[in-house]
This record gives C-alpha cells, structure tokens and sequence, in this order.
C-alpha cells in the first residue's frame, strides 16, 4: 500500500482504493454501505468501484449532508483535487464530518464522505472528480462580511493586573475599548500636499541605505499630519503600562513619495522632484491613487520588517520570504470585494481571503523566521499570525495612510490574544503595533484608487480659509495656531514677519522661483486658503513677478573665445562657414554655444585657423602672473 504524501493526483478510483487504503479500511467502507465484506483486499476494491458505478455516485453524493456536499463542490469545481481543509474551515467556519477508515478507532465510523477523498492529503480521483461535474452544482462564493454601524467599544481580551504592585492573578476577562474612529479621506489629501512642503523647505531627512526618515524628520511630520499620527508618544507610567507604538503615518509618508517618484535623495535630505512640485498644483486624488499603484511594485520597504519582534528576516529567514508584489496583490484583490462605505473587521477581511485561496503567503519556511531565539521562538508552528499582521500592516500604514480606507483603532497593547500560547512572548503588550486596527471601511477615494470605480467625485471640501491676504501684501493667519502646512508654504515665498504674519516681496518672490517653485502655485494655494478674493495689488505684485521672471531665458552653456585682433573676431563673425555657429561678444571676443562647438571648429580649420587650448597659468607662487613665454623658455629656467 502507498501513502500519498505528494500533491500529484489520483487517476482513478480503482488506483486510490488499491494503493492508498488498506484491507481493514476498505472494509470499513463496504460495511457502510451495508454489504457483507469479503476477505480478499482485490473483492473489496471491485465492491466499491461497483456501488459507485453507474447512479451509485450520485447517490451517494445526495446522502452527504449540507456541509459535506459543500466540501465535495469546492473540490469538483476548484483547481486541485486535494481537499483544502483551511481553506474550506475560513469559508463555512468548521469542518465536515469525514468519520474514520483507521482500523484502531473502532469508535467513529467513517462517513460517506470518505468515498470521495483518500491518502493523508484527501485527494480526490481523477476520473471522480469528472463524474461529480456532471451533477455537483457549484459552490457559493465566498463574501466579505460587513456591519453598518460600529460598536461603541470593543471587547479587548485582558489579563488582571494588580495596579499596585504589577502582579497578575491570571485571570482573563474581556475589558471593553472605546474605539477611535480616523477618517482617511480628507486627510491624505491635506497630509500629501503637507508633506511635500516639508520636503521642499528641506526638511525631511532619510538614510541613504535604507531610505527610512530619521527620528527628528518622523517629528516633524507628525507635526503637520490630521490629529498627528495615530498613537501620540506618551511616558509609559509603570511597567505594566501600554507601550507607544511608535510612527506610523510619519513612517509611511516619506517611503510612499520616494516609491512614487515625487522625491528623490540629495544628499541626506529629500527633494523635490519635477512630478512632485507638480502634485503640489493639481488634485490630490489622482496623485494618491498614483502612490498606492506604484507601493504595489516598489522593492523599497518589504512590510514584515515593521514587525520588529520577528527575527531572522535578515538571515536565513530572508531567502524564504515571498515577493511583496504578490503579497499587495492577494490584499488589494480582496479590498476590491470589498463594498464601499459598509464596515469590515481586520480580520474577517483576513478571513475571506484565507476563504478564496488568495494567495498571501509571507514566507515559504517560516522555520527560519522567530521570536527572542531561533531555537524555542521558531515561527514554524505560529499559522497564519505573520499573514495577518502583515495585512494589518499594509492596511493602516499604507492604504490608511493614503486615505483609502478610514479606520476604527483601539490601543494595540493587549487587543489581540491569538500570540499568547506562543515561546517567549509573554511580556510583549503586542505582538505588532498594527494590533489596535479592528475595523476599517473603503471610502469613495479608496474605490477610486482599487478601480471599483473609474472617476473619484470628491467629498465636499471643509471650508478652512486660515489665512488673510491684505492689500499691504501681508498675509496673516487667521487661527491662533497656523497650520503648519501653511506655514511651510508661506515660508518658501515670504518673508516672516511675526508667528503668524508674512509679507509678500518681489526679491523673495524671485528666489522662489529660481529655486523651482512657481507663482501660479502660490496664487492657488492663498485663493484656497483665503475666504475673500486677493487684494488688487497682490494680483499686480504676481503678474509683475511672472512677466520679470520671462523675460530672461536661460539657453544654455558656451564657449568665450579671445581673438588676437579685432580684425580676426570680424573676419571669422561674417565668414559664411562661421557666422552661423557664433556671435560677436565686444571687439576681440567671440560666443560659441555648446552645441555649436564641434561644427565650429570644424568650419574654423577650413577657413585656416586652429581654436587652441586654454593656457595654463605659470606655476610659481600664488599671485604671480602668469608667464606666456615659450615652454623652452620656462624649462631653460
């Protein structure tokens, strides 16, 4: 007898009975259907080919109760002929009843089932599995369960501690957590355009290897985010205390405009780049959906390492790991089935895609990834925890960040309790600081940006006029705190008078643009940030700026050349071979654009002369003037 332990198939029924079953156990099925077993193995084997021949497949396909017929279609109707048991447990919730075939377990008697699956893999024979489609409907599809409304808190699983001395007593009790709603939407456009700003006052520092902003930048980002981020850093007061998350917005924004090709590293700072002063003037919606299409591809970050207690991704654990692309695809094919506005918990999202096979799958041997030590904290045994924080990763980091999905968060220490039978982890307050995300909803912006929907129709804009534009062109902020996106905007183009009053000047202005930035930009940045329309003399100021800044055009680099006479410089201007490659510069000098160069040397000879090189002053003391004499002159010497 052969036992499968492959994922080859079956081909027949006659083959799986006759080399995966043995003698006892095919009697087990024979005894079921009511026959008196023969004792040969050969005779048990031609019993059960000849009941299911004919009407006895489907027979005995329409005696399987609800939940086995649904275990046979997902087999008969799917890609593979082995059952896929986790799979299968995601979508109805448990597993049919199969009974059992072992010759020692006398006390459950296996089930109708069993004469559809056989090996250790439960694999379905080939020439069943074309019957069956002949009659087996196909299966429901899986679905995304949704609630309308959220609860006002959630049961967060803790264990006692005694606030005074820190000590537990063991016991566990569901303590409920106001949850805390954050809306995306809204947010990632003002936070994008912010976020840029920051960048072009250079103020955005990253690490030329890992690309990852340092602790002052993640500040000053959190400084200019909606509600700063998610987690506020806050002292722990006791050992017992939730730990701080750390940055998660701050952390993302930076990775999301380098992955998108709106900044790029000069230096130890990141500046802007042409696509990304030109998001600074357009919509932010179509920008957004640019940066989540391009995170999809983009090889800078791999989200496991977020979780910073899993180890070994840098070792042996690397060359399992799967690529991140696949990963954000099975994610952002099951966000796509998601409906829009209904909300979903984190993890029955987890569940459907572990119901539809969608395909995450962090690492290949997550033996070689653990917690604390490779040799107790193995993540071999841990199931699906690496997938599901992974998607928790993605889901607030990155799609939350961009404003796809609005989130409903609790604190992550304590919310989750699936870790706790894991080696070594008993101290840890969370297993990830993506553990606090419980629910989330797809917004219009993230139905625009997954394509369930072609165009984005833009929420109605909160009306936050913040600033006053005065005709002595000063502009003043109008709320006792300025925004500080305002203030890095106003910073690049005025000059600052007091914490909250700028003024407009031309040499400024100038500067601005010089730098790259343009006036247009900062007439629709006051226009939308002012509730009243701008003074006439701000307008005169921006036009007058725009024509100065015109009438120069920068055409490029050329060659200064010094003739002997100013004979020669005529001679060479108005000849027919040269006048075309260059221009009189006073009475002995003339202009060559670079691009010229060639074709004018080449047109110089023809007419006899030779464009000699630059001469190199004398080398002697500094200040000495340069010697012109002969080269056998200065060697003489």
């Amino acid at each position: 007898m052969t036992r499968n332990s492959s994922n080859e198939g079956i081909p027949t029924l006659r083959f799986a009975l006759d080399q995966y079953m043995n003698a006892d156990e095919i009697k087990k099925l024979v005894a079921f259907i009511g026959l008196r077993p023969p004792t040969r193995k050969l005779e048990l084997v031609e019993a059960v080919v000849k009941h299911l021949a004919g009407a006895g497949l489907r027979q005995v396909w329409e005696g399987l109760d609800e939940l086995q017929q649904a275990a046979v279609a997902e087999t008969v109707h799917g890609d593979r002929t082995r059952f896929d048991g986790s799979r299968f447990a995601a979508k109805y919730g448990r597993q049919p009843d199969w009974g059992s075939v072992e010759s020692h377990r006398r006390d459950t008697p296996p089930t109708a089932l069993r004469f559809f699956f056989y090996g250790f893999q439960a694999i379905m024979p080939d020439d069943v599995k074309e019957r069956l489609k002949a009659f087996v409907p196909a299966p429901v599809a899986a679905q995304v369960n949704t609630v309308e409304a959220l609860p006002a808190a959630y049961g967060r699983p803790r264990t006692w501690q005694d606030p005074e001395s820190g000590t537990g007593t063991g016991k566990k009790a569901t303590v409920p957590v106001p949850l805390t709603l954050r809306a995306g939407e809204q947010a990632a456009q003002r936070e994008l355009v912010a976020v840029l700003r920051l960048v072009d006052a250079g103020e955005v520092a990253v690490s030329d290897k890992t690309r990852r902003a340092s602790a002052a930048t993640l500040a000053a980002i959190a400084a200019v985010l909606d509600g700063g981020d998610y987690y506020p850093h806050v002292p722990p007061k006791n050992t017992w205390s939730d730990e701080n998350a750390g940055p998660i917005r701050a952390f993302a924004w930076p990775l999301l405009i380098q992955a998108g090709g709106l900044a790029q590293l000069a230096g130890s700072r990141l500046q802007l780049t042409k696509a990304g002063r030109k998001a600074l003037a357009e919509p932010p919606a179509q920008t957004l959906s640019t940066l989540w299409h391009k995170w999809q591809t983009s090889t800078l970050l791999d989200e496991l390492s977020r979780l910073d207690c899993v180890k070994g991704q840098t070792g042996k654990g690397k060359r399992g790991l799967t690529a991140v692309a696949g990963r954000r695809d099975a994610i952002a094919a099951a966000l796509l089935a998601c409906p829009t506005g209904r909300w979903v918990e984190t993890s029955e999202l987890f569940r459907f895609i572990q119901a539809t096979d969608g395909g995450l799958s962090v690492s290949r041997s997550p033996w070689d990834l653990y917690v604390i030590s490779p040799q107790y904290g193995s993540l071999g045994n841990s199931g699906t925890i690496l997938e599901e924080r992974y998607l928790f990763c993605l889901l607030l980091e990155y799609a939350a960040t961009l404003g796809l999905i609005d989130v409903a968060l609790i604190p992550p220490a304590g919310a989750r309790a699936d870790y706790g039978d894991m080696w070594g982890l008993d101290d840890l307050p969370f297993l990830s600081r993506y553990d606090g995300l419980i629910y989330f909803r797809i917004n219009a912006l993230g139905a625009y940006c997954l394509g369930s929907d072609e165009a984005y129709k833009a929420a109605p804009a909160e009306n936050k006029p913040g600033l006053r534009v005065l005709p002595n062109l000063e502009v003043a902020a109008t709320a006792a705190v300025p925004d500080p996106g305002d203030c890095l905007a106003l910073d690049a183009y005025a000059v600052r008078m007091s914490p909250r009053v700028w003024q407009l000047q031309p040499a400024k202005l100038l500067a601005a643009v010089e730098a790259g930035r343009s006036i247009a930009e900062l007439r629709g940045f006051l226009e939308a940030r002012s509730a009243d329309p701008l003074p006439g003399t701000v307008q005169r100021l921006f036009a007058d700026t725009e024509a100065r800044c015109a009438r120069l055009q920068d055409r490029g680099q050329a060659r200064l050349v010094e003739c002997a006479d100013p004979a020669l410089a005529a001679l060479i201007a108005n000849d027919a071979r040269t006048r075309q490659l260059c221009m009189r510069a006073g009475e002995q000098h003339l202009v060559i654009p670079a691009g010229s160069e060639t074709a004018f040397r080449r047109a110089l000879r023809e007419l006899g002369y030779l464009l000699a090189a630059e001469a190199e002053p004398r080398r002697g003391k500094p200040g000495t003037p340069a010697d012109h004499r002969g080269a056998a002159a200065l060697d003489a010497e």
